[in-house]
């Protein structure tokens, strides 16, 4: 074979893309180089839709389109005839099917007739399933196709052919190149979906759908079709299982049985091979001894063939496995065959296992029982719960699984399926887990195992759902885990889940109220008994805040409380976890957080700082990602960005290591947030962008709409407004579909700093002022008070100083708390912009002195930006050429090249011409007129142009307008002309001429 590429599926969506860009590709070069290529891919992949969108798609001439049918063709060379035929009905060559005496005559009749049809414009031929033509036609098609490809006088001629991908390229075929269609990815599957219902299908359910079809196109259409619109809409229950035996074997055109008769036998234990190793391929040494029956013995006495079996063609043997060549045959083989050859494959193969007591025997013998079986179930859990077995967590859960399934007793069989959903959950696949609880919950069962199942209900929520059901998820947990005496670790962190429920729909009461559920007089209830409330500026727990404690008068540094002793529950969970022993952290760190996080909420930051202080502590020696995580939520609390930096980069690396695949979206949540905090926006960037993608394989919107807030954030720093505009929208469709207050006060936060880098204050401050005023419309509690600089630059800007005069005032608290390090610089920041003029400068001088006790240069450069503008319209042009200029360069250092540009048009205006990155292109000739204006009445004229008042102009350049006026008519003067019309005029005209305006 010449050559194999796989670009992607074909299917009924050919959109812009990678993929429709490779097809293109494709048809550009058959279309000027002829060629020839076969299609293939597995039944259901989507052959006959690629050579409709390719016939479609070549319009440089006439296209010659059969499809093949068995019936058709029993007689030598009908298939030719057909081709003929069509070639007649196209109009283009006479009818030549009767001049066919043999195969050679056969062949160069058929390259005359394509060298005739090609003379005047290039031919596409497309034969589908050419596999069911008469072998004789096959024959012939086969060696025309290597004329076309390899020869000089039929260049103009392209040819497609699909086979089937489930068998061996035939040899007729052998010597062509191979484009074979892969499964759909499932961003396009979901899209087929949607186009398919008209968006009428429930997320749930599609990714159901999704995750079932695993890329095959027809037979995503064909369960979807299979459900009513109740069930499409997530109103009634999805029949089970999705992909029954009937759907399986109509997309795969029948159940598959090889060609000999033995061939069926093996085919059946190859399948059960792979449904108990969840792998694409078995041993071929233990298929060989399952089908011979020799079971496990191995002494030299066992019947054995005299040479190696030949495998059906429908499997493939790379490196001593055996796969099926298409995996929906595979799985249309074991649905469609009796319930009795199906477990008998399986007790052969538990038969013939080397490890009888291994996972996939287990789950073998499970297979191959009639009914319950409580020792088998017991022997199941136990092997599953092995941390030294090295089964994969994907067989651990479905072993779990199917111990539950075997469990007669109904409260054993409960809590068997919750350790399931645990294993589905930490895997990544709610979905799955949602499920085994709804199984877990349709059985009595003693308290402890509903609030097991309702804590992992609350963690699904919370990741994928309304917020407020998740609270109340946790709650119902809570009440259940807790009894007399010390709490567990399991009660602990339900009440954390449920403030950590609260604390992402902005409700600050109901987050106290469920950190005080079930405390009783704990030193810090006695504590902050009737302290009054924080002045709304509480520090966020895990996104936004930073407190640095020592800053309240506490100290980190000093005598800290020993740390309690954990319970034999948590330290087993933590030490040494593995993905079998999905773990929680000890009851104490769990009540440290709580503590400190409550008293953060009641503004008690003296008594937060030594819980805080043990969470981080605990965290660094650990090795388990939920631990991690809580450190490094601390960490941000306390605001040591640099350890809560580390503790997520563990909790990253811990997740990964353990296959925790749910864990891996909010270890990246915590890391970018943490880069934010610290002013890092190209990293924080960097990781949100790995955490959107961690989240959609996780399944967890809600964390997905959070890494969008991330990346929406990221780009208003850097300039690209579609960017912004992108993830924007997705994380507030997110956000106001689960009632995520959190996520989206960012989203509107970075939309309104994109406004404010183009130039539009106005739309800034409209859109940031309910956010961040005080009343019923006021942004999430712990995180309105990071926008506020940004709401007081765009309102002074604005003209509307006196809009911004309260919120500095409730700022100012939020600074004198320590809680953020750029908060008191930001503070001198928008008291300079309010401040009478003798008081500005100074302002902004102690603002920039404490930017250099801090990192981030974004913040230092927005207020060397403001500072170097006023310095600016007072005229005094050195100052503010140089403080311009620092601006320029931090800008460029932080990658905010928006406002790079913002501080080379102030040096221009100033009469600098900077150079470099972020100060635009050269002026190019071509209308000389205006490039005798100045900067400043160039970027006038301009705003002009656009329509813009005197006033709207002089707020745009944060000028006076009587400095509008001025200049305004010295353009007037400078270029010739009476009127603003004129001025318009003139402007489109340079436009057009390609000057630099």
């Amino acid at each position: 074979m010449t050559g194999q590429t796989t670009p992607g599926s074909a299917s009924l969506r050919y959109r812009a893309g990678p993929r429709r860009q490779a097809f293109a590709a494709l048809l550009d070069g058959l279309r000027t180089d002829g060629g020839a290529h076969v299609v293939t891919g597995e039944p259901g992949g989507g052959r006959t839709a690629f050579l409709e969108f390719a016939a479609r798609a070549f319009r440089a001439g006439p296209v010659w389109h059969v499809r093949a049918e068995p019936a058709c063709f029993p007689r030598p060379h009908s298939g030719l005839r057909t081709l003929l035929r069509a070639a007649r009905h196209a109009g283009r060559v006479p009818d030549a099917a009767g001049r066919l005496p043999d195969e050679g005559a056969a062949e160069e009749v058929l390259l005359d007739v394509l060298r005739a049809a090609s003379a005047r414009s290039p031919l596409l031929v497309c034969v589908d399933d050419a596999h069911l033509w008469d072998a004789a036609s096959r024959a012939v098609l086969g060696r025309v196709a290597a004329r076309v490809h390899t020869a000089d006088d039929v260049h103009r001629v392209g040819l497609l052919v699909t086979v089937p991908g489930h068998r061996p390229v035939e040899r007729e075929w052998a010597a062509l190149p191979v484009l074979r269609l892969a499964p759909l990815a499932p961003g396009d599957a979901a899209g087929l979906l949607h186009d398919l219902t008209d968006g009428a299908v429930d997320p749930a359910v599609r990714d159901e759908l999704v995750a079932e079809a695993r890329g095959n196109p027809a037979l995503l259409l064909a369960l979807a079709h299979r459900l009513s619109p109740a069930q499409l809409r997530g109103d009634r229950v999805l029949p089970r299982p999705l992909a029954d035996a009937g759907t399986l074997t109509a997309v795969a055109g029948g159940r598959p049985s090889g060609r000999r008769p033995d061939d069926a036998e093996l085919l059946l234990v190859v399948a059960a091979a792979m449904r108990a190793t969840g792998e694409q391929d078995a041993e071929a040494a233990l298929v060989r001894r399952a089908a011979n029956g020799t079971g496990g013995r191995d002494d030299g006495m066992s019947p054995r063939p005299s040479g190696p079996p030949q495998p059906p063609e429908l499997l493939a043997v790379p490196g001593g496995r055996l796969r099926f060549r298409s995996p929906l045959l595979g799985r249309a083989v074991y649905a469609g065959a009796p319930s009795e050859r199906r477990r008998a494959a399986h007790r052969s193969l538990a038969a013939a296992h080397p490890a009888p007591r291994g996972v996939p025997a287990l789950l073998h013998r499970s297979w191959a029982a009639p009914g319950p079986d409580a020792v088998l179930a017991a022997e199941l859990e136990a092997a599953a719960a092995d941390p030294f077995s090295g089964t994969p967590p994907a067989l651990r859960r479905t072993a779990r699984v199917r111990a539950a399934e075997l469990t007669p007793d109904d409260a054993l069989r409960a809590r068997r399926y919750t350790a399931a959903a645990e294993q589905a959950l930490l895997a990544g696949h709610p979905a799955e887990a949602l499920r085994l609880l709804d199984d877990a919950g349709s059985r009595p069962a003693p308290a402890p195992v509903r609030g097991r199942a309702e804590l992992l209900r609350g963690r699904v929520l919370l990741a994928d759902g309304p917020v407020d059901d998740a609270r109340e998820s946790f709650l119902l947990a809570a009440g259940l885990l807790s009894g007399p005496g010390p709490k567990s670790a399991r009660s602990e962190a339900a009440v954390l889940g449920a403030a950590d429920a609260a604390w992402a729909a902005g409700d600050r009461q109901g987050c106290l109220r469920a950190l005080t559920h079930g405390t009783h007089g704990t030193h810090e209830a006695h504590e902050t008994h009737g302290t009054r409330e924080a002045h709304d500026v509480s520090a966020p727990a895990a996104v936004a805040g930073t407190l640095d404690l020592r800053a309240a008068g506490a100290d980190p540094t000093g005598p800290r409380e020993a740390a309690p002793r954990e319970t034999p529950e948590a330290s087993s969970a933590h030490h040494g976890a593995t993905p079998a022993q999905p773990s929680v952290p000890p009851p104490a760190l769990l009540r440290d957080h709580r503590d400190g996080m409550r008293a953060v909420l009641l503004g008690r930051f003296d008594l937060a700082a030594a819980p805080l202080t043990r969470v981080v502590d605990r965290g660094r020696p650990a090795a388990d990602p939920e631990r991690l995580l809580r450190s490094a939520a601390a960490a941000l609390m306390l605001g040591d960005v640099d350890a809560a930096r580390r503790a997520g980069a563990r909790a990253l690396a811990s997740a990964r290591t353990l296959g925790t695949a749910a864990l891996e979206p909010r270890a990246l949540e915590y890391l970018a947030y943490a880069e934010l905090r610290a002013g890092r926006h190209q990293l924080a960037r960097t990781h949100a962008e790995e955490g959107l993608r961690a989240a959609r394989r996780a399944g967890q919107r809600n964390t997905a709409a959070h890494h969008h807030a991330v990346l929406a954030l990221a780009a208003s720093i850097e300039g690209v407004r579609p960017r912004v505009t992108e993830h924007a929208t997705a994380a507030l469709t997110t956000a106001r579909r689960h009632g995520l207050a959190q996520a989206e006060l960012l989203a509107q936060w970075a939309a309104a700093r994109a406004d404010l880098g183009e130039g539009r204050p106005e739309e800034a401050a409209d859109r940031l002022g309910p956010l961040v005023r005080p009343g019923a419309r006021r942004g999430h509690f712990a995180v309105w008070m990071l926008a506020v600089p940004c709401f007081v630059e765009a309102a002074a800007l604005a003209g509307r100083p006196e809009d911004a005069r309260t919120v500095v005032e409730d700022f100012a608290l939020w600074a004198g708390c320590g809680a953020d390090p750029q908060a008191s610089a930001q503070l001198l920041r928008c008291r300079a912009l309010l401040a009478a003029p003798e008081a500005a400068d100074e302002l902004y001088l102690r603002a920039l002195d404490r930017h250099d006790e801090t990192s981030g240069d974004f913040e230092r450069a927005r207020t060397e930006l403001l500072h170097g503008k006023w310095l600016r319209r007072r005229r005094r042009l050195r100052e503010a050429r140089a403080r311009l200029g620092e601006a320029l360069v931090d800008f460029e250092r932080c990658g905010a090249q928006l406002w790079a540009r913002q501080a080379a048009a102030e040096l221009r205006a100033g009469g600098v011409a900077p150079s470099g990155p972020g100060t635009g292109e050269p002026r190019r000739p071509g209308a000389r007129d205006l490039s005798l204006l100045t900067p400043q009445q160039l970027r006038i004229a301009r705003c002009v142009a656009e329509g813009a008042t005197n006033r709207e102009v002089a707020l745009s350049l944060s000028v006076s307008t009587r400095t509008v006026d001025y200049h305004l008519r010295n353009v007037f003067a400078t270029l010739g002309v009476r009127s603003r019309v004129e001025l318009v005029r003139l402007v489109e005209q340079a436009e057009k001429t390609g000057a630099q305006l």
